[in-house]
């Protein structure tokens, strides 16, 4: 059981070999949890990993300039923040959700189990569509589902590279073969990948991340949460996405703020040509690849590594880097499935209310904002790894890990967490926590291209983790996904 808020981040700030002393300059909220209806303490992850983003980032800038600096976390702040993607407007609307569509959900299955389908990106959706042969309707794919068994269905889905999972209990899934393999896998992993020399020091640099360049190639949001933190903290962060996949309006405006955006074919040779030279220059490549994916197209570890001596790979995964779904296509509410965590949550409300038992989701991605957050602290000490050793350095985060880890910071018990929790608030956002901002492309501002103009009306919920000396940069969106040609903004 977790007692003090400041715990857990100890504990992930030294498995990583950062000074103790900075700790002294974290100030967490204390008695975080309940923060909202779960039985999970998701109020101590969210401060936590939010809090660890901030003061390492904090901990590289005081290595660039010996400027020290306190960061402070709100719990009711953070646990608003790792839902922010539903309280973003453009010009006082939400964003249109086209993530969810009609086939999404969780079915009964034949053998008095359920599966989670996700599908979302068309391609995911016909490919579940044949495999059950029905008509494209809710209640058909309920109907065809029960004529299978739920595991038999999720390892079909997996060989035809569709996205589906079985609903498992805690130790169903840790006596099942891949969550066995992620027993004692830190959250978040940092590996030394080739020698390079230390970062030199240049300039004054006013943010903590003021002249690191971040190659941003991640979709849906945990890795674009992690982009839009290091933006927030000065980076310049290009976001690259596929002009063969669909936008998702819902995240993208959200997750790109303060970022610039630009589309490039990796499957063609002009593509992998532009992503090279811009990877040469880059500081942090950041992937949300599945294990092997980039490594096919060239830009492996050790691929970025040679062409950038001293460059930070993050990469981000469903479920790990071992064991039999290493290389398993996977989404927050699949894990959630998958590693018993809605089972849990659906005991413990049944428990609560004395109804008979449904699955039960968690009242957030969890563990894709939290994964977003301690994807980019562990890219923060990885720099700072870069100027006190030098260094090529990959970081790992998965969020079957990070599931692991939210289980192990303790449970509530029904009855707190359910009646005396906090129910997040109708989507409107807390007007101490808002942010309005009338926001051009960024686009427009670097020159980078000749749009018309589109200037909007921005809410949003404020960056959570509040750093004494070095405010984060609040910016508005691109607003699209090619706002910006695929070049780096000169540095002085």
């Amino acid at each position: 059981m977790v007692e003090s808020p400041d715990a857990p981040a100890s504990e992930l700030w030294k498995a990583l070999d950062l000074p103790t002393e900075v700790l002294s300059h974290l100030h967490l909220s204390p008695v975080p949890d309940p923060a909202v209806n779960s039985s999970f303490k998701l109020g101590t992850a969210a401060q936590t990993a939010i809090g660890l983003s901030g003061l390492s980032a904090a901990h590289f800038h005081q290595l660039r300039t010996g400027l020290k600096q306190d960061v402070t976390v709100d719990a009711r702040h953070a646990i608003l923040s790792f839902k922010s993607e539903v309280y973003y407007t453009v010009d006082g609307e939400l964003p249109a959700n086209t993530l969810l569509n009609n086939l999404w959900g969780l079915y009964k299955t034949k053998d008095n189990s359920y599966v989670r389908l996700h599908t979302n990106f068309p391609h995911h959706h016909q490919g579940i569509l044949d495999i059950l042969q029905c008509a494209p309707t809710k209640d058909a794919v309920a109907a065809a589902l029960l004529q299978w068994n739920a595991i038999e269905f999720e390892t079909t889905a997996s060989a035809r590279k569709m996205v589906a999972t079985a609903l498992r209990s805690f130790n169903e899934w840790d006596t099942q073969p891949q969550g066995a393999a992620l027993e004692n896998t830190p959250p978040v992993q940092l590996l030394k990948i080739a020698d390079a020399p230390r970062r030199e020091l240049r300039g004054n640099p006013s943010r903590p991340l003021d002249g690191i360049r971040v190659l941003d190639l991640t979709r849906v949001l945990a890795g674009p949460v992690c982009g839009r933190t290091l933006a927030a903290h000065g980076a310049d962060v290009l976001l690259i996405t596929s002009p063969n996949l669909p936008a998702l309006p819902f995240l993208d405006a959200d997750t790109s703020r303060g970022k610039r955006t630009t589309q490039l074919d990796l499957t063609t040779v002009a593509g992998r040509d532009a992503l090279a030279g811009l990877a040469k220059d880059a500081d942090v490549f950041l992937q949300g690849y599945r294990p092997g994916g980039l490594a096919a197209k060239g830009f492996g570890p050790a691929d970025v590594a040679a062409a950038r001596p001293g460059v930070v790979y993050a990469s981000l995964t469903a479920y790990g880097w071992e064991g039999p779904w290493a290389e398993r296509r996977g989404f927050d509410s699949l894990v959630q499935t998958a590693s018993g965590f809605n089972v849990a949550e659906g005991e413990a409300h049944a428990a609560f209310n004395g109804s008979p038992f449904a699955p039960r989701p968690l009242p957030m991605q969890a563990l894709d904002h939290a994964a977003g957050y301690l994807l980019a602290f562990g890219i923060n000490a990885a720099l700072c790894r870069t100027i006190t050793e030098g260094g090529s350095w990959e970081v790992r985060v998965s969020l079957a890990a990070v599931g692991r880890w939210i289980r192990s910071l303790g449970r509530l018990q029904p009855a707190v967490a359910f009646g005396e929790g906090a129910p997040l608030p109708p989507r409107t956002i807390p007007q101490d926590l808002e942010i309005f901002r009338a926001s051009a492309s960024l686009a427009q501002k670097t020159g980078d291209k000749n749009l018309p103009e589109r200037v909007k009306a921005i809410s949003a919920i404020r960056h959570a983790a509040v750093l004494s000396e070095t405010p984060v940069r609040e910016e508005g969106s691109p607003l699209s996904l090619d706002a910006d040609l695929a070049k780096w903004l000169p540095q002085e």
